[in-house]
């Protein structure tokens, strides 16, 4: 009996620490507490990188990719290392629970972004192959159409399949299947946007007030 509450507070532990790393989020701190206008006022509402650098611009930017970038590689070096005996699937069940974080932070009344940024990043930490998948067909779609949210898309619906092919474990599978699927969930508004023909375009300008990302 001891050893079953171990079990889960030992993982459960993980999982709270990797959420609340996930909570971090640049977009807002920075917005909310360095210049004092919460980012999720603006534009789409959205707390992520996007509508960030849309609404504000300027060098805070690199502040706000930084912080995202730094979470989620932290929280995938946690759970491998943590998971001594199965590091890949500590590195997905990390990645779970950060983009969790990210997505619904406890601290900012759980609005936060879309876990491009730090599911890029995760990526990038879990395998080569997974990242050169992810992150080849997000950039050649965003350079193509210029639209963030298709490339986001596809990031989020090719990340399970290349996770798969490359880790066939089903917890892994499961894993990615879950985090793949919150990243598209997150998008649903872009997706109806997008069908209708008005989903706005990425710039590199930045655009005051009304943006969607």
């Amino acid at each position: 009996m001891i050893g079953i509450w171990w079990y889960f507070l030992y993982y459960g532990g993980i999982a709270l620490a990797c959420y609340l790393l996930g909570c971090f989020n640049g977009a807002v701190i920075v917005s909310k507490y360095i210049l004092r206008d919460d980012v999720r006022n603006h534009g789409s509402g959205n707390a992520g990188l996007t509508n960030f650098h849309r609404t504000f611009g300027g060098g805070l930017t690199f502040v706000v990719i930084l912080c995202d970038v730094l979470k989620a590689v932290i929280a995938v070096l946690l759970g491998s290392w943590l998971f001594r005996g199965d590091p890949v699937l500590g590195k997905y069940f990390a990645a779970l629970f950060c983009l969790l974080g990210h997505m619904f932070p406890c601290m900012f009344h759980f609005k936060g972004g879309k876990g491009i940024l730090s599911g890029g990043a995760i990526a990038l930490m879990i395998d080569w192959r997974i990242a050169l998948v992810v992150w080849g067909g997000f950039l050649i779609l965003v350079i193509l159409t210029r639209f963030v949210s298709l490339g986001s898309l596809w990031a989020g619906a090719s990340f399970p399949f290349i996770s798969w092919y490359c880790y066939p474990a089903p917890q892994v599978v499961v894993l990615a299947f879950l985090c793949g699927g919150l990243v598209v969930w997150q998008h649903r508004a872009n997706i109806k946007r997008l069908l209708a023909g008005n989903e706005n375009k990425f710039s590199l300008h930045r655009k005051k007030e009304g943006g969607q990302s």
